[in-house]
């Protein structure tokens, strides 16, 4: 068994049908379903249930794929470690980021990064879902909410932020110094649709007072939010440091809520079984930093 017949047989797995893996992989479908055969064989158990036209993992083909999927894995970190001890700072880095922290936060010290380290080719990607794409090796590693401790996952955490609300600078709210979550269902509220990250964590708040929070508007952009506040159609609860990059809405004003507060944990995250080279560190470190300066100088 080697790692070819691997790739061609998760091909197969995600397609569920040989003639699309085949032209995924470039090959003749005679010679993809031959391939599987050997595998099958090798194994001794069908990986596959062909019904007519129709393909179904078996068991046992659910089982290569987990393992499979590690396989490959270890194939690209070998090759990623060899290159980089002959190449130095150069290589691929692939990051999974909240889409607001990217829009808001993150693009200054990616430029900065670029300049110091010409030779890396970064490649960021926006996602709410964070941790699976990393359980997946989709990416190198993220930066998202804090989640359960999963032996899977080297998780490190990043600091603490409050959620602030932020409304027009001509609402009758501009004059205020802070705000409670009583008074915040009283007021138009516009937000991210119910199964969002940042939506969950403001929900769970409001019902551990009793409470429940009303949206006028919901919509899954940071910016179209912030579009909503500069329009007047409501205001919005988001992460006290959204603005501070790019203060580029001068009508919009952050106002504390105090008491009970929404509060989002961040975590920086690679899976525990990855070869982290020196490209990837150094990206790692430039984060850390970061983030630690943020958290620790609002």
């Amino acid at each position: 068994m080697d790692t070819r017949n691997i790739k061609y047989f998760i091909a197969v797995y995600e397609h569920l049908h040989f003639t699309k893996a085949a032209e995924e992989l470039n090959i003749s479908q005679p010679t993809l379903s031959q391939q599987i055969r050997i595998l099958e064989a090798e194994f001794g158990t069908p990986l596959f249930d062909r019904i007519g036209k129709k393909v179904v993992a078996t068991e046992a083909g659910h089982l290569l794929r987990q393992y499979g999927e590690k396989m490959l894995q270890a194939e690209r970190d070998a090759k990623s470690a060899v290159k980089e001890l002959l190449s130095g700072d150069r290589g691929t880095v692939r990051l999974a980021v909240l889409p607001s922290d990217l829009d808001f936060q993150l693009v200054p010290l990616f430029v900065q990064f670029k300049s110091k380290y010409p030779n890396i080719q970064l490649q960021v990607f926006s996602t709410i879902y964070v941790q699976d794409e990393v359980l997946n090796h989709n990416v190198d590693m993220g930066i998202g909410m804090k989640g359960p401790a999963d032996k899977k996952l080297v998780q490190i955490p990043l600091g603490s932020e409050p959620y602030h609300l932020f409304v027009n600078s001509a609402s009758e709210l501009a004059a205020r110094k802070e705000i409670t979550l009583e008074e915040l269902v009283q007021h138009t509220i516009v937000m991210y649709p119910k199964g969002y990250l940042g939506r969950d964590l403001v929900d769970k708040v409001f019902q551990d007072e009793g409470l429940e929070l009303h949206t006028a508007m919901e919509t899954s952009s940071a910016t179209s939010l912030l579009q909503l506040v500069s329009a007047g159609v409501g205001a919005t609860i988001q992460p006290k440091e959204l603005l501070s990059q790019f203060p580029i809405r001068p009508d919009i004003i952050s106002i504390p809520i105090t008491g009970p507060r929404p509060v989002r944990h961040l975590e920086l995250i690679y899976g525990a079984d990855r070869f982290i080279g020196s490209s990837q560190r150094q990206l790692m470190n430039w984060l850390m930093d970061f983030f630690n300066n943020r958290f620790l100088n609002p």
